[in-house]
């Protein structure tokens, strides 16, 4: 494939169950590339080994005083000196298209991936981890699959001149023929230190990647705090950690440098110790031992691809391996019904209990605020499968922050019904155009507020009316003042990157308005309002019920307010339904409901739930 095609129709379905095998994956989807550079890489290193030949004859032709002799090698290294620097122009190109066509292939099944699994990939792999991945580990990736064509020309040219030297000179090629192998192996000792040095510095630095991007997501928080120089203080300890793992990396990597060097020198001195020999002794020409030195003197630079290969092996086959637990991450596909129509009528989870009926507005009040989160993910299809009990080959392990992935599948587990169809029985996207999941701390990205609401959606709901239901009056006015339009129109302002010039309430209630535009069949909402003042939070419960009538809306919420304005409240205690009912029904009967909602203790048993001015408060809102 050319550069000028990318991106890539399809990146194809990885083999992600080793490394190792996601390597091979790789190399297999790049054959054609492959091949062409390993072609040039044989002309290249074929027209190189083949100059010492007519470097001798013409050593000879001086000697021996024949001039024709001297031209025919004249012209001979002129056509191989063509050569070299034609093949060497189209390695290069080969090797760097292999190498940007590879890295092209892994960003998009990133890519894919990421939008596969959205809010909950981060949750499953550190952000830090995300971003090495997808920046350092693939450059190493694509290094090993450029190095490999040229590392296969270098074999297959060593193999080459060592036969070649040992049928013109036999006592000499012996030598090289022997000790060369000795020099490609010399280095494997030192490769299980240096890889894991490199893996070492690779962690600590996928930390301070995270440590830098959580501090720069909470560099409000924590100038309000006076907690920069802390986090600074931490942020260039991890720094230096990083530096002194580096050091230590280099020093084991300059170390089989050396030593790459250093033996090669010893054998080239060996040879032209006893080459010398054996010309004083007339059993060889001079010419005869210009070539066989400047053989061996080719040598070296094979030597160097066999470094080069050993280096970027170590170095990619961890950096494959964490690429391929990322990429090894998923959710239920579904796909087992082919009806492209959503399906529709009650939201059903087996798990919990919870059901959520249909054109009904529910609120559901959980004691733990993950447990909540976890919901949300169930109820939108995007729980990750749990992973049977079983042997390690029928599975990926995912790493410390995902899970075990069956290969094939397991037992099913229990899944969301929606009316009377199991979410994980439809595609995926048929699945989201029927349940969208708003986080609890969704993610604006960067670019107009025009193209922020411009979302798939059914055309029900306007971008006006869901901003006036999310009540971002304020939001569109600090907008059109900042707006680099001379019209002042807010849908052309430009949202910085995750909104950060934005407050928490303003990101919150844009977040809300692009999922009301968006209008699904089901909304779930996870604390929709937690960053949003009280009188605010009041007006954004009566606008999403006014907006939401007659469409299925679940609110995992703990306020009193969204409680209030909830058709039916749905209370779970350790992840099972304990009480469903009205909020105010639910205050009035259910201890350990109100202790959740009004923040208090709950009381002794038998003792009656006491007047409180919360709970007063509450029932005249």
């Amino acid at each position: 494939m050319r550069i000028r095609d990318l991106p890539h129709p399809d990146p194809g379905v990885p083999d992600v169950r080793t490394g190792g095998r996601f390597l091979a994956w790789l190399c297999r989807q790049q054959r054609g590339g492959l091949t062409k550079a390993l072609f040039w890489g044989l002309v290249h290193m074929g027209a190189l080994a083949a100059f010492p030949l007519p470097v001798g004859l013409a050593v000879q032709a001086a000697v021996d005083g024949r001039g024709s002799r001297l031209a025919l090698a004249g012209g001979v290294l002129t056509l191989l000196g063509a050569a070299v620097a034609i093949s060497d122009v189209m390695l290069h190109r080969s090797a760097v298209t292999n190498w940007i066509v590879t890295v092209a292939r892994m960003q998009q099944l990133l890519s894919r991936k990421a939008a596969e699994l959205g809010g909950a990939m981060t949750r499953r792999v550190a952000a830090g981890e995300i971003v090495a991945v997808s920046t350092g580990d693939l450059e190493r990736i694509g290094w090993f699959v450029e190095a490999l064509s040229r590392f296969a020309a270098a074999l297959v040219a060593s193999i080459g001149v060592c036969v070649a030297l040992v049928a013109y000179q036999p006592s000499l090629g012996l030598i090289v023929a022997l000790g060369t192998p000795v020099l490609a192996l010399a280095v494997l000792p030192l490769l299980p230190p240096a890889t894991r040095r490199a893996d070492a510095q690779r962690e600590k630095a996928g930390r301070a990647t995270e440590l830098a991007s959580d501090t720069v997501a909470g560099l409000r928080v924590l100038r309000g705090i006076g907690g920069e120089d802390l986090f600074l203080g931490r942020y260039r300890d991890a720094s230096q950690e990083v530096r002194r793992a580096a050091v230590r990396s280099a020093r084991m990597w300059s170390l089989i440098s050396a030593v790459q060097v250093a033996l090669p020198g010893l054998l080239l001195i060996a040879v032209v110790w006893y080459g010398v020999h054996l010309a004083l002794a007339g059993r060889i020409a001079i010419g005869e031992l210009v070539t066989v030195y400047g053989a061996v003197s080719f040598l070296l630079y094979p030597l160097r691809h066999f470094e080069e290969l050993t280096m970027a092996w170590s170095f990619s086959l961890p950096s494959a391996g964490r690429t391929a637990r990322v990429l090894a991450l998923s959710r239920p596909t579904g796909g087992r019904l082919t009806d492209p129509r959503p399906p529709s009528g009650d939201l059903h989870d087996p798990v919990s209990g919870l059901t959520a009926r249909a054109g009904r507005l529910t609120a559901v009040v959980c004691g733990d605020p993950d447990a909540a989160g976890r919901l949300a993910e169930r109820l939108g299809g995007h729980a990750p499968q749990p992973a049977p009990p079983g042997p390690r080959d029928a599975s990926v392990d995912t790493g410390d922050r995902g899970t075990l992935v069956p290969l094939a599948e397991p037992d099913r587990p229990l899944s969301v019904v929606l009316g009377e169809t199991p979410l994980d029985d439809v595609p995926r996207e048929t699945a989201r155009t029927a349940v969208l999941v708003q986080d609890k701390d969704p993610v604006l990205l960067s670019g107009t507020l025009g193209e922020l609401l411009d979302v798939p959606a059914s055309g029900r709901v306007t971008a006006p009316q869901a901003l006036d239901a999310a009540q971002c009056g304020d939001v569109l006015a600090a907008l059109a003042r900042t707006s680099a339009d001379d019209r002042d129109d807010p849908m052309h302002s430009h949202l910085t990157e995750r909104g950060r010039s934005l407050s928490g309430g303003q990101r919150q209630r844009l977040a809300l308005a692009r999922s009301l535009v968006a209008d699904p069949e089901v909304l779930v909402l996870d604390e929709p309002t937690s960053a949003v003042d009280a009188h605010t939070e009041a007006r954004v419960a009566d606008g999403l019920r006014g907006i939401r009538a007659g469409r299925t809306t679940v609110v995992l919420t703990s306020s009193p307010l969204l409680l209030d304005r909830a058709d039916q409240v749905v209370f779970l205690q350790d992840g099972k339904v304990s009480g469903e009912a009205p909020h105010r029904e639910l205050l009035d009967t259910h201890p350990e409901y109100r202790a959740v909602v009004t923040r208090e203790p709950e009381p002794a048993a038998g003792t009656p739930a006491p007047r409180t001015a919360a709970t007063t408060t509450e029932e005249t809102a």
